[in-house]
């Protein structure tokens, strides 16, 4: 029992070195960061999820303005919102610029809508992948890190072993199991880097492929006056859903 309770995590760092200690210190530094991140990212996802519905309000709405008014309301800082206001600020540029005669009325109105849409999307691309960096690099280097803490650990509790003479059993694997603990912590530390990792990455592709279709459709109304139809819609009989009437006749 004695010499059971010689050996654990308070002795590997009371007999630990500068260079265990720092890779300890470092392993702990990069859990921080992973966990602030992933915490981040939940609470981001948690106020998403107020989004839903934002979309349809906003072509259910009778006007442009109040569209507008219903995304700031239930999808404010939204990347939805951001969009429908970049696209409606570059139209009105466009409508405010285009006086016949002036250097204005070459504007290809609908080149710099596209420009706006996109500009707005790469936006809200960066900020969806901000931090995924950092994360993907804590999740592929924390194994080699603690493994690296093993090695050196492995390698002083060899040399003391020889110097003091002592090549018993007992002697060995107590400072080898010490200093494989430096592995479990790496291990501790990459697994969930690397799972929120993937779950962000799919997080975002699919919030991205919500916002492009959003973006088409925005597109499209500010080009022509009208959103597109889904094809499931048209042969449902209706040509015109009630959904887009209003915006339709907004934007006449």
């Amino acid at each position: 029992m004695e010499t059971s309770q010689a050996f654990g995590l308070a002795h590997l760092w009371a007999q630990a070195d500068l260079v265990i200690r720092g890779v300890a210190l470092m392993l702990l530094v990069m859990s921080i960061t992973s966990w602030y991140l992933i915490l981040l990212r939940i609470a981001r996802q948690v106020r998403a999820r107020r989004f839903d519905g934002a979309v349809e309000a906003f072509w259910s709405a009778p006007d442009l303005g109040q569209g507008l008014r219903r995304l700031a309301q239930q999808a404010a800082g939204s990347p939805f919102e951001a969009l429908a206001q970049q696209g409606a600020a570059a139209a009105d540029h466009v409508r405010r610029h285009t006086h016949q005669g002036s250097l204005g009325s070459t504007l290809d109105a609908d080149e710099v809508i596209t420009r706006a849409l996109r500009k707005s999307i790469a936006l809200s691309t960066a900020s969806l992948e901000s931090g995924m960096t950092l994360l993907a690099s804590i999740g592929s280097t924390a194994p080699f890190v603690g493994l690296f803490g093993t090695v050196w650990g492995i390698y002083h509790a060899l040399v003391n072993i020889s110097v003091s003479g002592a090549a018993t059993l007992d002697k060995v694997a107590g400072p080898v199991g010490e200093a494989l603990i430096m592995t479990a912590f790496g291990l501790f530390v990459a697994i969930p880097a690397v799972l929120a990792y993937n779950w962000m990455t799919r997080s975002n592709r699919l919030e991205l492929s919500e916002l492009d279709a959003f973006a088409h459709d925005l597109h499209a109304w500010f080009s022509t006056g009208s959103r597109i139809v889904p094809l499931n819609e048209l042969q449902g009989g209706s040509s015109t859903p009630a959904s887009i009437r209003p915006a339709t006749s907004g934007a006449a």
